[in-house]
């Protein structure tokens, strides 16, 4: 009923955290790690921390281990991953987890098969209650926000003949639910696994939860398992990273090539951008043991930088694709991995090297990738800020009487600067959308001066303002502090803090990671549909460049309205695309603004 509830992106924080911790013992001294997490009757806590980690194996109550031969799966799988020259070992136990005679699988279990069979020196680690503690992730946040706002609104909409309703979130769309309906489906979960029907137990999830685990089951067996399609079928799949670094993009290249080779694909990695192909023949196939870790690591193991082909040499980009025989790309950027595609794909007349299925995954804190609500690396960025946030406002507590202007980055975007204020509380943002007016900054400078006079340094509540880079040419954020402690008369004080590249984040989030996955798997899939649809034009002279089908073998992978879809490079550009602005024409973010504002008490002027 629910993508999400308030706490489980938090708490899946706490367990990536303590697994990546883990890993550095357990690589460094080739042991096997058992972690245990919470979760009952539900395993998403420990399969999203499996596909976010890249653990070895999982046990999940949904799905059941085999009751005869449980051990034998488990033992076969890390074998072979030890065999290709993995050192150490993660095997995640959810606390419900079962076989399917309903006997439970102990943490203590699982460690015996793994010393006792394979020798490996094996560690317990149980996480328990740490991993409802500490401080809530930037979703978190967010959806706490949004479904209280939601919840006020259903309230006062509700009748005596309207059901009481669940607030629920569909991908990125907070949406109604019937209360009564959500709550016997999830007691129907458990009373489906006490009668060992487990199929009715997994079609009690949501969608993306069995895609998740169809994913990780694929990944998880990679490179030493038959492969799932015939020879002739096989392609060569092609991943590039364009545009600034952003969490989640060494998820998507080892997700892409994991699960080509679980397919039978060949996949090839293009080094340091499209400059990396046109000047050195930057192309390398992807081993399993090369890429093993990557899902956790931030940046771009692969290299990207900003340039597109034509910036560099498009023909000979064309000519290495032809040379290597690419029969799929992908590409994982920004606006300028957007700008990439559509320069491909117009060429495809020319060039009929490129006359292959071509998908781009946004990736971006920006998110000012048309065709998307969501991106790659927009997540950690939040995370990164939002502890940044939260420091400077502590200081700005301790001191009394003190505001900070935090500048973000983003672009011509205000998305960054919208959902930090929204997160982090502040009493006022500036975004380029809006732009910054002598009268609001008047109004925000009243209304602060109200705020600190109301509390008579009796309170610790520190104040902050986020400015988005781009927000104004003129008025930097120093100059804005200069205006604010002019203008304010010794209410208060006015300081700037500057994040800067922090705002890219370390190690990539949960959320990040995961849909770093589901994405690249998608994009998979999507070359796999499509290139039948091109092989009969790779080297026809006359090449149907306009033709509706041809146009859907270039596509931007996206979430819109609470639903993953791929929508063609070429109506993106021509109709959505704003191109001296980078960015979208249509700006979903505006209701966020409005909340943000509505519960600090701060009247907006500039409205768009």
């Amino acid at each position: 009923m629910t993508d999400a509830t308030i706490g489980g992106y938090s708490a899946l924080e706490r367990i990536c955290r303590a697994i990546d911790y883990i890993d550095a013992t357990a690589n460094s001294h080739s042991r096997a790690f058992v972690v245990e997490v919470m979760g009952r009757h539900c395993g998403w806590l420990a399969l999203m921390a499996g596909i976010a980690t890249s653990a070895d194996y999982i046990f999940i109550p949904e799905k059941p281990a085999s009751s005869k031969d449980w051990q034998d799966q488990m033992c076969d799988i890390v074998g072979k991953h030890r065999a290709q020259g993995k050192r150490k070992t993660i095997v995640i136990v959810a606390e419900g987890a079962i076989t399917s005679d309903l006997k439970p699988i102990t943490s203590d279990e699982v460690k015996d098969v793994l010393v006792d069979r394979l020798g490996l020196d094996t560690r317990i680690t149980v996480l328990g209650h740490v991993q409802r503690g500490g401080t809530a992730v930037a979703f978190d946040r967010t959806l706490a926000t949004l479904q209280g706002v939601e919840a006020v609104k259903a309230i006062l909409e509700l009748t005596p003949d309207v059901p009481s309703p669940l607030i629920a979130i569909d991908e990125n769309k907070i949406c109604r639910r019937p209360l009564v309906e959500a709550v016997r489906i999830t007691k129907s979960v458990a009373s489906a696994i006490e009668a060992k029907d487990f199929e009715k137990a997994m079609s009690l999830r949501d969608h993306e939860f069995k895609e998740h685990l169809a994913n990780f089951m694929a990944m998880n067996t990679a490179n030493h398992e038959k492969p799932t399609l015939p020879r002739e079928k096989r392609k060569k799949i092609a991943i590039i990273n364009i545009g600034a670094p952003a969490g989640g993009m060494n998820s998507a290249v080892y997700a892409m090539a994991t699960y080509c080779m679980s397919r039978g694909h060949t996949p090839y990695a293009i080094h340091n951008g499209f400059a990396g192909l046109s000047r050195h023949e930057s192309v390398k196939s992807i081993e399993w043991i090369d890429i093993e870790g990557w899902n956790s690591i931030g940046g771009s193991e692969i290299g990207t930088n900003r340039q597109t082909p034509e910036e560099t040499d498009i023909g000979m980009i064309a000519h290495y694709f032809e040379k290597y025989q690419f029969d799929g790309l992908i590409i994982v950027g920004g606006f300028e991995a957007f700008v990439s595609l559509e320069q491909l794909e117009r060429s495809r007349a020319m060039y009929p090297s490129f006359r292959i299925p071509m998908v781009l995954i946004p990736a971006t804190i920006s998110n000012n990738v048309p065709g998307t609500e969501y991106s790659l690396g927009a997540d950690t960025c939040l995370n990164s800020l939002m502890e940044y946030c939260d420091i400077v406002k502590q200081s700005a507590s301790a001191t009394r009487g003190t505001a900070f202007i935090i500048d973000v980055q983003g672009g011509n975007s205000g998305y960054i600067a919208t959902f930090a204020s929204l997160i982090s509380g502040a009493q006022a943002s500036y975004v380029p959308e809006e732009g910054i007016s002598l009268q609001q900054l008047e109004m925000d400078i009243n209304s602060l001066r109200e705020a600190f006079a109301v509390e008579q340094g009796m309170t610790k509540s520190g104040k902050l303002i986020i400015k988005s880079s781009n927000a104004s040419k003129v008025l930097t954020p120093h100059t804005l502090a200069d205006i604010f402690n002019d203008e304010c008369h010794g209410d208060f004080d006015t300081k700037t803090a500057i994040p800067g590249h922090v705002q890219q984040g370390g190690l990539p989030s949960p959320i990040d990671r995961s849909r770093g996955d589901r994405f690249a798997i998608r994009a998979v899939q999507f070359i796999e549909d499509h290139c039948d649809v091109l092989a009969p034009y790779r080297y026809e002279l006359d090449f149907p460049i306009d033709d509706k089908k041809i146009l859907n073998t270039a596509a931007v992978l996206g979430i819109k309205s609470s639903r993953l879809r791929f929508t063609s490079i070429r109506h993106l550009f021509d109709f959505e695309t704003e191109l001296g602005r980078r960015m979208p024409k249509t700006i979903y973010w505006n209701t966020i603004r409005d909340i943000s504002d509505q519960l600090v008490g701060r009247t907006r002027l500039d409205k768009p």
